[in-house]
């Protein structure tokens, strides 16, 4: 069961999105709950459904005393790395808050100090705490709804279902009709044994 975390302080979420994919950005969320928030759907995004996500989506946005979402984009990703695009795409959604916070919580196991807030690196915190989940929801609703407007560009890389991630479909369409602006170059983008070619 989500739990919130036991503090006086004010205590943000914060979850990235989107960190695994071989296109598009990586996208983060930062929520700031209020004291008497639940919901019972509420749960880490991987374990709910799309349906479930959009209503989620609109009751944190709506009851949130304040939220932030940040994307980092590709060229970025490319030049410092998925993880410290990770951590910076959080930092830019912190920064989103209207409320700065007392304290952080983040989902995974690396962070870097924002300002002089206190923050708790948890793993697989968007199935502990609420804030957590919440911030989750939206990195990946908002990550979503990006990769659905840039499929209507590219629509033979079907972002629209796969949205970026390493299916079998995507790497396919990657080795038809090569990469994109969206791809990130310093991925792995096929399998080694697909990027052999032999002569005859």
């Amino acid at each position: 069961m989500l739990k919130k975390f036991k503090s006086s302080f004010s205590i943000t979420g914060t979850d990235e999105a989107g960190r695994g994919c071989l296109a598009g950005p990586v996208t983060a969320a930062a929520v700031l709950l209020p004291r008497n928030f639940r919901h019972v759907l509420l749960n880490d995004s991987k374990k709910t459904s799309l349906k479930n996500r959009n209503i989620l989506k609109n009751e944190i946005e709506r009851r949130a005393v304040c939220f932030g979402v940040s994307h980092v984009f590709m060229e970025e990703i490319d030049e410092i790395n998925i993880l410290n695009a990770s951590i910076l795409a959080m930092h830019k959604a912190i920064e989103k808050l209207s409320k700065c916070p007392e304290h952080i919580l983040v989902d995974g196991n690396k962070f870097k100090p924002y300002k002089n807030v206190s923050h708790d690196c948890i793993i697989k915190g968007d199935g502990k705490y609420l804030s957590i989940a919440a911030a989750s929801i939206l990195a990946k609703t908002h990550r979503d709804a990006y990769m659905e407007k840039i499929h209507e560009e590219f629509p033979m890389y079907n972002w629209k279902q796969n949205k970026g991630y390493p299916t079998l479909e995507h790497r396919a369409a990657i080795k038809e009709f090569g990469i994109t602006k969206y791809h990130r170059k310093s991925f792995r983008l096929l399998p080694e044994q697909l990027e052999l070619t032999f002569d005859s």
